[in-house]
Protein backbone atom coordinates (compact mmCIF):
# COMPACT_ATOMS: atom_id res chain seq x y z
CA UNK A 1 0.00 0.00 0.00
CA UNK A 2 1.21 3.49 -0.82
CA UNK A 3 1.58 6.05 1.93
CA UNK A 4 -0.46 9.24 1.71
CA UNK A 5 0.62 12.58 3.13
CA UNK A 6 -2.47 13.25 5.24
CA UNK A 7 -0.83 14.84 8.28
CA UNK A 8 -2.07 18.33 7.36
CA UNK A 9 -5.57 16.94 6.82
CA UNK A 10 -5.29 15.25 10.24
CA UNK A 11 -4.36 18.54 11.91
CA UNK A 12 -7.17 20.43 10.18
CA UNK A 13 -9.76 17.78 11.04
CA UNK A 14 -8.75 17.95 14.71
CA UNK A 15 -9.37 21.70 14.64
CA UNK A 16 -12.77 21.34 12.97
CA UNK A 17 -13.92 18.32 15.00
CA UNK A 18 -12.81 18.75 18.58
CA UNK A 19 -14.56 15.78 20.24
CA UNK A 20 -15.98 12.32 19.67
CA UNK A 21 -18.71 11.17 22.05
CA UNK A 22 -19.74 7.66 23.03
CA UNK A 23 -23.21 8.73 24.11
CA UNK A 24 -24.94 5.49 25.04
CA UNK A 25 -25.74 1.91 24.20
CA UNK A 26 -29.24 0.49 23.84
CA UNK A 27 -30.14 -3.13 24.61
CA UNK A 28 -33.25 -4.69 23.14
CA UNK A 29 -34.42 -8.31 23.46
CA UNK A 30 -36.70 -9.70 20.77
CA UNK A 31 -37.41 -13.36 19.92
CA UNK A 32 -34.49 -14.43 22.11
CA UNK A 33 -32.14 -12.14 20.25
CA UNK A 34 -29.95 -9.64 22.03
CA UNK A 35 -29.90 -6.55 19.81
CA UNK A 36 -27.46 -3.79 20.70
CA UNK A 37 -27.27 -0.30 19.21
CA UNK A 38 -24.46 2.14 19.94
CA UNK A 39 -24.91 5.90 19.77
CA UNK A 40 -21.79 7.82 18.76
CA UNK A 41 -21.45 11.48 17.81
CA UNK A 42 -18.69 13.38 16.03
CA UNK A 43 -18.56 16.94 17.35
CA UNK A 44 -22.35 17.45 17.04
CA UNK A 45 -22.03 17.16 13.24
CA UNK A 46 -22.33 13.45 12.49
CA UNK A 47 -24.16 10.65 14.29
CA UNK A 48 -23.28 6.96 14.02
CA UNK A 49 -25.38 4.00 15.16
CA UNK A 50 -23.60 0.69 14.58
CA UNK A 51 -25.42 -2.46 15.68
CA UNK A 52 -24.57 -5.97 16.79
CA UNK A 53 -26.84 -8.90 17.67
CA UNK A 54 -26.48 -12.22 19.49
CA UNK A 55 -28.77 -15.23 19.88
CA UNK A 56 -29.74 -15.75 23.54
CA UNK A 57 -29.56 -19.43 24.54
CA UNK A 58 -32.51 -21.04 26.33
CA UNK A 59 -30.30 -21.58 29.37
CA UNK A 60 -29.85 -17.84 29.95
CA UNK A 61 -32.45 -16.04 32.07
CA UNK A 62 -33.54 -13.02 30.04
CA UNK A 63 -34.58 -11.19 33.20
CA UNK A 64 -30.87 -10.95 34.07
CA UNK A 65 -30.36 -8.74 31.01
CA UNK A 66 -32.92 -6.25 32.29
CA UNK A 67 -31.12 -6.24 35.64
CA UNK A 68 -27.94 -5.08 33.89
CA UNK A 69 -26.11 -8.42 33.91
CA UNK A 70 -24.61 -7.80 30.46
CA UNK A 71 -24.09 -4.03 30.68
CA UNK A 72 -20.35 -4.18 31.31
CA UNK A 73 -19.83 -6.59 28.40
CA UNK A 74 -21.95 -4.50 26.04
CA UNK A 75 -20.23 -1.29 27.10
CA UNK A 76 -16.76 -2.62 26.37
CA UNK A 77 -17.70 -3.76 22.87
CA UNK A 78 -18.70 -0.15 22.29
CA UNK A 79 -15.29 1.02 23.51
CA UNK A 80 -13.57 -0.87 20.70
CA UNK A 81 -16.33 -0.28 18.13
CA UNK A 82 -15.99 3.49 18.48
CA UNK A 83 -12.45 3.59 17.07
CA UNK A 84 -13.71 2.87 13.54
CA UNK A 85 -15.71 6.09 13.67
CA UNK A 86 -13.26 8.21 15.68
CA UNK A 87 -10.55 7.70 13.05
CA UNK A 88 -12.60 9.58 10.42
CA UNK A 89 -11.48 12.89 11.97
CA UNK A 90 -9.32 11.85 14.96
CA UNK A 91 -10.62 14.42 17.49
CA UNK A 92 -8.38 15.19 20.45
CA UNK A 93 -11.15 14.47 22.98
CA UNK A 94 -13.05 11.21 23.38
CA UNK A 95 -16.00 11.58 25.76
CA UNK A 96 -17.40 8.40 27.31
CA UNK A 97 -20.91 8.89 28.74
CA UNK A 98 -22.24 5.41 29.68
CA UNK A 99 -19.73 4.48 32.39
CA UNK A 100 -16.78 5.84 34.33
CA UNK A 101 -13.29 4.54 33.54
CA UNK A 102 -10.48 4.66 36.08
CA UNK A 103 -6.98 5.84 35.13
CA UNK A 104 -5.75 2.30 34.55
CA UNK A 105 -8.59 1.65 32.09
CA UNK A 106 -8.04 4.96 30.31
CA UNK A 107 -4.37 4.14 29.80
CA UNK A 108 -5.24 0.62 28.66
CA UNK A 109 -7.61 1.92 25.99
CA UNK A 110 -5.18 4.60 24.85
CA UNK A 111 -2.52 1.93 24.42
CA UNK A 112 -4.86 -0.24 22.34
CA UNK A 113 -6.04 2.65 20.19
CA UNK A 114 -2.49 3.86 19.55
CA UNK A 115 -0.93 0.50 18.72
CA UNK A 116 -4.00 -0.86 16.97
CA UNK A 117 -4.01 2.19 14.70
CA UNK A 118 -0.27 2.01 14.00
CA UNK A 119 -0.79 1.07 10.36
CA UNK A 120 -3.47 3.77 9.97
CA UNK A 121 -1.12 6.47 11.29
CA UNK A 122 1.81 5.19 9.20
CA UNK A 123 0.00 4.92 5.85
CA UNK A 124 -1.57 8.36 6.36
CA UNK A 125 1.84 9.81 7.40
CA UNK A 126 0.27 11.12 10.60
CA UNK A 127 2.79 12.33 13.15
CA UNK A 128 1.51 11.31 16.58
CA UNK A 129 2.64 9.99 19.95
CA UNK A 130 0.82 7.89 22.52
CA UNK A 131 0.86 10.46 25.31
CA UNK A 132 -1.13 13.21 23.65
CA UNK A 133 -2.88 11.87 20.54
CA UNK A 134 -6.12 11.63 22.51
CA UNK A 135 -7.65 12.56 25.87
CA UNK A 136 -10.34 10.26 27.24
CA UNK A 137 -12.96 11.74 29.57
CA UNK A 138 -15.55 9.46 31.17
CA UNK A 139 -18.72 9.88 33.20
CA UNK A 140 -21.49 7.77 34.72
CA UNK A 141 -21.26 4.82 37.09
CA UNK A 142 -18.27 2.49 37.20
CA UNK A 143 -18.61 -1.05 35.90
CA UNK A 144 -17.85 -4.16 37.92
CA UNK A 145 -16.81 -7.75 37.22
CA UNK A 146 -19.77 -10.12 37.19
CA UNK A 147 -20.04 -13.83 37.83
CA UNK A 148 -21.19 -16.17 35.09
CA UNK A 149 -21.46 -19.95 35.24
CA UNK A 150 -18.77 -21.13 32.83
CA UNK A 151 -18.13 -24.68 31.62
CA UNK A 152 -14.40 -25.13 31.04
CA UNK A 153 -14.91 -28.28 29.00
CA UNK A 154 -16.36 -26.08 26.25
CA UNK A 155 -14.35 -23.99 23.77
CA UNK A 156 -15.38 -21.18 21.43
CA UNK A 157 -13.34 -21.11 18.20
CA UNK A 158 -13.89 -18.04 15.98
CA UNK A 159 -14.05 -19.11 12.33
CA UNK A 160 -12.77 -16.84 9.56
CA UNK A 161 -12.87 -19.31 6.68
CA UNK A 162 -9.08 -19.63 6.37
CA UNK A 163 -6.62 -22.42 7.13
CA UNK A 164 -5.80 -21.31 10.70
CA UNK A 165 -9.28 -21.66 12.17
CA UNK A 166 -9.73 -24.88 10.18
CA UNK A 167 -6.67 -26.35 11.90
CA UNK A 168 -7.98 -25.30 15.32
CA UNK A 169 -11.42 -26.78 14.68
CA UNK A 170 -10.18 -30.08 13.28
CA UNK A 171 -7.44 -30.66 15.86
CA UNK A 172 -9.72 -29.87 18.81
CA UNK A 173 -12.63 -31.88 17.37
CA UNK A 174 -10.40 -34.91 16.75
CA UNK A 175 -9.26 -34.73 20.38
CA UNK A 176 -12.87 -34.96 21.58
CA UNK A 177 -13.14 -31.35 22.76
CA UNK A 178 -16.62 -29.80 22.91
CA UNK A 179 -16.09 -27.15 20.22
CA UNK A 180 -18.40 -24.19 19.55
CA UNK A 181 -17.57 -22.48 16.22
CA UNK A 182 -18.28 -18.76 16.16
CA UNK A 183 -19.01 -16.75 13.01
CA UNK A 184 -19.16 -12.97 12.88
CA UNK A 185 -21.23 -12.04 9.81
CA UNK A 186 -21.25 -15.51 8.20
CA UNK A 187 -20.04 -15.80 4.62
CA UNK A 188 -19.89 -18.87 2.34
CA UNK A 189 -16.30 -19.78 3.28
CA UNK A 190 -17.06 -19.69 7.01
CA UNK A 191 -20.21 -21.75 6.60
CA UNK A 192 -18.36 -24.31 4.45
CA UNK A 193 -15.61 -24.57 7.06
CA UNK A 194 -18.06 -25.59 9.76
CA UNK A 195 -19.99 -27.93 7.48
CA UNK A 196 -16.82 -29.63 6.23
CA UNK A 197 -15.58 -30.05 9.79
CA UNK A 198 -18.80 -31.99 10.47
CA UNK A 199 -19.57 -30.15 13.69
CA UNK A 200 -22.93 -30.08 15.46
CA UNK A 201 -25.24 -27.45 14.03
CA UNK A 202 -26.60 -26.70 17.51
CA UNK A 203 -23.10 -25.71 18.64
CA UNK A 204 -22.72 -22.92 16.09
CA UNK A 205 -22.65 -19.34 17.40
CA UNK A 206 -23.60 -16.59 14.97
CA UNK A 207 -23.10 -12.88 15.64
CA UNK A 208 -24.24 -10.20 13.20
CA UNK A 209 -22.55 -6.81 13.14
CA UNK A 210 -23.62 -3.86 11.03
CA UNK A 211 -21.58 -0.70 10.57
CA UNK A 212 -23.28 2.65 10.13
CA UNK A 213 -23.24 3.53 6.42
CA UNK A 214 -22.68 7.17 7.32
CA UNK A 215 -19.04 6.19 7.88
CA UNK A 216 -18.78 5.05 4.25
CA UNK A 217 -20.28 8.37 3.14
CA UNK A 218 -17.58 10.24 5.07
CA UNK A 219 -14.90 7.99 3.56
CA UNK A 220 -16.13 8.93 0.08
CA UNK A 221 -15.96 12.61 1.05
CA UNK A 222 -12.27 12.36 1.90
CA UNK A 223 -12.33 11.84 5.64
CA UNK A 224 -9.49 9.77 7.09
CA UNK A 225 -9.66 6.02 6.60
CA UNK A 226 -7.55 2.95 7.27
CA UNK A 227 -6.98 -0.25 9.21
CA UNK A 228 -8.39 -0.72 12.73
CA UNK A 229 -7.69 -3.49 15.30
CA UNK A 230 -10.49 -5.81 14.20
CA UNK A 231 -9.28 -8.77 16.26
CA UNK A 232 -9.73 -6.69 19.41
CA UNK A 233 -13.38 -6.21 18.48
CA UNK A 234 -13.59 -9.94 17.85
CA UNK A 235 -12.09 -10.54 21.30
CA UNK A 236 -14.65 -8.46 23.20
CA UNK A 237 -17.47 -9.91 21.10
CA UNK A 238 -16.42 -13.44 22.01
CA UNK A 239 -16.18 -12.55 25.69
CA UNK A 240 -19.84 -11.53 25.70
CA UNK A 241 -20.71 -14.65 23.72
CA UNK A 242 -18.83 -16.88 26.18
CA UNK A 243 -20.52 -15.35 29.22
CA UNK A 244 -23.94 -15.50 27.57
CA UNK A 245 -23.54 -19.19 26.70
CA UNK A 246 -21.53 -20.36 29.70
CA UNK A 247 -18.40 -21.32 27.74
CA UNK A 248 -15.16 -21.17 29.73
CA UNK A 249 -12.58 -21.04 26.92
CA UNK A 250 -12.06 -18.80 23.91
CA UNK A 251 -9.44 -20.30 21.59
CA UNK A 252 -8.19 -17.94 18.90
CA UNK A 253 -6.14 -19.14 15.93
CA UNK A 254 -3.41 -16.48 15.98
CA UNK A 255 0.03 -17.88 15.31
CA UNK A 256 3.52 -16.95 16.41
CA UNK A 257 4.11 -15.06 13.13
CA UNK A 258 1.59 -12.36 14.08
CA UNK A 259 4.21 -10.86 16.41
CA UNK A 260 6.51 -9.65 13.61
CA UNK A 261 6.38 -5.92 12.79
CA UNK A 262 5.19 -4.96 9.33
CA UNK A 263 7.64 -2.05 9.17
CA UNK A 264 11.10 -3.23 10.35
CA UNK A 265 12.55 -1.36 13.31
CA UNK A 266 9.16 -0.07 14.46
CA UNK A 267 6.18 -1.30 16.47
CA UNK A 268 3.89 -0.88 13.46
CA UNK A 269 2.16 -4.23 13.04
CA UNK A 270 -0.80 -4.88 10.75
CA UNK A 271 -1.62 -7.79 13.05
CA UNK A 272 -1.20 -5.96 16.37
CA UNK A 273 -4.48 -7.21 17.85
CA UNK A 274 -3.42 -10.76 16.91
CA UNK A 275 -0.05 -10.40 18.64
CA UNK A 276 1.06 -12.01 21.89
CA UNK A 277 1.51 -8.54 23.38
CA UNK A 278 -2.14 -7.74 22.80
CA UNK A 279 -3.26 -11.18 23.99
CA UNK A 280 -1.52 -10.57 27.32
CA UNK A 281 -2.90 -7.04 27.62
CA UNK A 282 -6.38 -8.29 26.77
CA UNK A 283 -6.20 -10.99 29.43
CA UNK A 284 -5.11 -8.40 31.99
CA UNK A 285 -8.16 -6.28 31.20
CA UNK A 286 -10.61 -9.19 31.12
CA UNK A 287 -9.42 -10.60 34.45
CA UNK A 288 -9.43 -7.23 36.20
CA UNK A 289 -12.53 -5.61 34.76
CA UNK A 290 -14.85 -8.25 33.25
CA UNK A 291 -14.47 -11.86 34.41
CA UNK A 292 -11.52 -13.33 36.30
CA UNK A 293 -12.19 -16.96 35.35
CA UNK A 294 -12.65 -16.86 31.59
CA UNK A 295 -9.74 -18.32 29.58
CA UNK A 296 -8.75 -16.37 26.45
CA UNK A 297 -5.79 -17.69 24.46
CA UNK A 298 -4.54 -18.39 20.98
CA UNK A 299 -4.51 -22.15 20.47
CA UNK A 300 -1.93 -21.84 17.66
CA UNK A 301 0.39 -19.33 19.34
CA UNK A 302 3.20 -21.85 19.84
CA UNK A 303 3.17 -22.68 16.12
CA UNK A 304 4.64 -20.93 13.10
CA UNK A 305 2.94 -20.70 9.71
CA UNK A 306 4.85 -23.69 8.34
CA UNK A 307 3.59 -25.92 11.15
CA UNK A 308 0.04 -24.70 10.57
CA UNK A 309 0.36 -25.41 6.84
CA UNK A 310 1.66 -28.89 7.68
CA UNK A 311 -1.37 -29.59 9.88
CA UNK A 312 -3.74 -28.10 7.31
CA UNK A 313 -2.37 -30.48 4.67
CA UNK A 314 -3.88 -33.35 6.68
CA UNK A 315 -7.42 -32.08 6.01
CA UNK A 316 -7.87 -32.33 2.21
CA UNK A 317 -11.65 -31.97 2.45
CA UNK A 318 -11.05 -28.27 3.14
CA UNK A 319 -8.63 -27.61 0.24
CA UNK A 320 -11.14 -26.32 -2.30
CA UNK A 321 -13.44 -24.55 0.14
CA UNK A 322 -11.17 -22.44 2.37
CA UNK A 323 -10.50 -18.76 1.64
CA UNK A 324 -7.95 -16.32 3.06
CA UNK A 325 -7.94 -13.69 0.31
CA UNK A 326 -9.39 -10.33 1.36
CA UNK A 327 -9.48 -9.00 -2.21
CA UNK A 328 -11.61 -11.85 -3.51
CA UNK A 329 -13.70 -12.41 -0.38
CA UNK A 330 -16.83 -10.66 -1.69
CA UNK A 331 -16.84 -12.99 -4.70
CA UNK A 332 -15.86 -16.02 -2.59
CA UNK A 333 -12.65 -16.67 -4.52
CA UNK A 334 -8.87 -16.34 -4.47
CA UNK A 335 -7.91 -13.27 -6.51
CA UNK A 336 -4.52 -14.82 -7.34
CA UNK A 337 -2.84 -11.41 -7.38
CA UNK A 338 -2.42 -10.27 -3.77
CA UNK A 339 0.13 -10.87 -0.98
CA UNK A 340 -2.27 -13.15 0.91
CA UNK A 341 -2.70 -15.45 -2.10
CA UNK A 342 1.02 -15.68 -2.82
CA UNK A 343 1.94 -16.17 0.83
CA UNK A 344 -0.61 -18.96 1.25
CA UNK A 345 0.68 -20.65 -1.92
CA UNK A 346 4.28 -20.48 -0.69
CA UNK A 347 3.73 -21.97 2.75
CA UNK A 348 1.49 -24.75 1.46
CA UNK A 349 3.98 -25.69 -1.26
CA UNK A 350 6.18 -27.91 0.97
CA UNK A 351 3.18 -30.14 1.69
CA UNK A 352 0.93 -30.00 -1.41
CA UNK A 353 1.87 -30.84 -4.99
CA UNK A 354 1.75 -28.32 -7.81
CA UNK A 355 -1.43 -29.76 -9.31
CA UNK A 356 -3.31 -29.36 -6.00
CA UNK A 357 -2.07 -25.79 -5.54
CA UNK A 358 -3.18 -24.79 -9.03
CA UNK A 359 -6.59 -26.31 -8.34
CA UNK A 360 -6.90 -24.28 -5.11
CA UNK A 361 -5.87 -20.93 -6.62
CA UNK A 362 -7.14 -21.56 -10.15
CA UNK A 363 -3.77 -20.47 -11.60
CA UNK A 364 -0.03 -21.04 -11.27
CA UNK A 365 1.00 -18.07 -9.15
CA UNK A 366 4.73 -18.62 -9.67
CA UNK A 367 4.32 -17.87 -13.39
CA UNK A 368 2.74 -14.46 -12.79
CA UNK A 369 5.43 -11.77 -13.21
CA UNK A 370 3.08 -9.20 -11.70
CA UNK A 371 3.72 -10.91 -8.35
CA UNK A 372 7.50 -10.30 -8.36
CA UNK A 373 7.16 -7.09 -6.31
CA UNK A 374 4.91 -8.91 -3.83
CA UNK A 375 7.41 -11.76 -3.58
CA UNK A 376 10.17 -9.27 -2.77
CA UNK A 377 8.05 -7.73 -0.03
CA UNK A 378 7.14 -11.09 1.51
CA UNK A 379 10.72 -12.37 1.43
CA UNK A 380 12.33 -9.28 2.92
CA UNK A 381 14.11 -8.24 -0.28
CA UNK A 382 12.03 -5.06 -0.12
CA UNK A 383 12.22 -3.01 3.06
CA UNK A 384 8.57 -3.23 4.12
CA UNK A 385 6.29 -6.27 4.32
CA UNK A 386 2.78 -6.14 2.84
CA UNK A 387 0.11 -4.73 5.15
CA UNK A 388 -1.68 -8.07 5.27
CA UNK A 389 -1.99 -10.97 7.72
CA UNK A 390 1.02 -12.85 6.40
CA UNK A 391 3.82 -14.78 8.07
CA UNK A 392 7.44 -13.96 8.76
CA UNK A 393 10.24 -13.35 6.29
CA UNK A 394 11.97 -16.45 7.68
CA UNK A 395 8.96 -18.64 6.85
CA UNK A 396 8.70 -17.24 3.33
CA UNK A 397 12.41 -17.71 2.66
CA UNK A 398 12.31 -21.29 3.90
CA UNK A 399 9.42 -21.98 1.52
CA UNK A 400 11.26 -20.37 -1.40
CA UNK A 401 14.43 -22.34 -0.63
CA UNK A 402 12.39 -25.54 -0.57
CA UNK A 403 10.68 -24.72 -3.88
CA UNK A 404 13.99 -24.05 -5.61
CA UNK A 405 15.06 -27.60 -4.77
CA UNK A 406 12.06 -29.18 -6.51
CA UNK A 407 12.02 -29.51 -10.29
CA UNK A 408 8.22 -29.75 -10.24
CA UNK A 409 7.98 -26.01 -9.58
CA UNK A 410 10.75 -24.88 -11.95
CA UNK A 411 9.69 -23.10 -15.16
CA UNK A 412 11.40 -20.56 -17.38
CA UNK A 413 9.04 -17.83 -16.20
CA UNK A 414 9.18 -18.75 -12.52
CA UNK A 415 9.17 -15.59 -10.36
CA UNK A 416 11.38 -17.33 -7.79
CA UNK A 417 14.38 -16.66 -10.05
CA UNK A 418 14.05 -12.97 -9.13
CA UNK A 419 15.09 -13.71 -5.55
CA UNK A 420 17.34 -16.72 -6.09
CA UNK A 421 20.58 -14.77 -5.72
CA UNK A 422 19.21 -12.65 -2.88
CA UNK A 423 18.37 -15.48 -0.49
CA UNK A 424 21.30 -17.28 1.13
CA UNK A 425 21.89 -21.01 1.33
CA UNK A 426 21.93 -20.80 5.12
CA UNK A 427 18.18 -20.11 5.43
CA UNK A 428 16.38 -22.27 7.98
CA UNK A 429 14.83 -25.41 6.49
CA UNK A 430 11.19 -26.50 6.39
CA UNK A 431 11.96 -29.49 8.62
CA UNK A 432 13.55 -27.22 11.22
CA UNK A 433 10.49 -24.97 11.25
CA UNK A 434 8.11 -27.92 11.57
CA UNK A 435 10.01 -28.97 14.70
CA UNK A 436 10.22 -25.46 16.21
CA UNK A 437 7.78 -24.49 18.98
CA UNK A 438 7.37 -21.01 20.43
CA UNK A 439 7.51 -21.04 24.23
CA UNK A 440 5.72 -17.68 24.63
CA UNK A 441 2.04 -18.55 24.75
CA UNK A 442 -0.95 -18.80 27.09
CA UNK A 443 -2.20 -22.21 25.97
CA UNK A 444 -3.45 -24.26 28.96
CA UNK A 445 -1.62 -27.55 29.46
CA UNK A 446 -4.58 -29.65 28.35
CA UNK A 447 -4.74 -27.93 24.96
CA UNK A 448 -0.97 -27.75 24.66
CA UNK A 449 -0.70 -31.53 24.64
CA UNK A 450 -3.50 -31.83 22.08
CA UNK A 451 -1.65 -29.53 19.68
CA UNK A 452 1.75 -31.16 20.13
CA UNK A 453 0.24 -34.60 19.62
CA UNK A 454 -1.25 -33.38 16.33
CA UNK A 455 2.17 -32.20 15.11
CA UNK A 456 3.93 -35.42 16.11
CA UNK A 457 1.18 -37.70 14.81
Amino acid sequence: MKRKNNNTKYINFRKEYDFFEYQSYEINVEDRKLNIKYNFNLSNKHDFNPRISFVIPDSFDISEIYKGKLNNLVFNIGMIELISYWKAACPKRIIIRPHKLNLDQVNWWKNLYFNGLGEFFYLNSIIVNQDDFVDIESFGSSTECDNFNLDFKKVIVPVGGGKDSIVSLEVLKNAGVDVYPMMLNPNPARIRTINNADLKVDNNFVVNRRIDKQLLVLNDKGFLNGHTPFSALLGFTNVLLACLNGVGNIALSNENSANESTVPGTNINHQYSKSFEFENNFNYYIVKYINNKLKYFSFLRLLNEIQIAYLFSKFPWHFESFRSCNVGSKEDKWCGSCPKCLFTYLILSPFLDKKTLIKIFDKELLSDNDLIKTLHELSGVSEIKPFECVGTITEVRASIKNLLLHTEFKTENNILTSVKGLIGDNEISINELVAAFNDKHNVPERFLQILKNAIYD
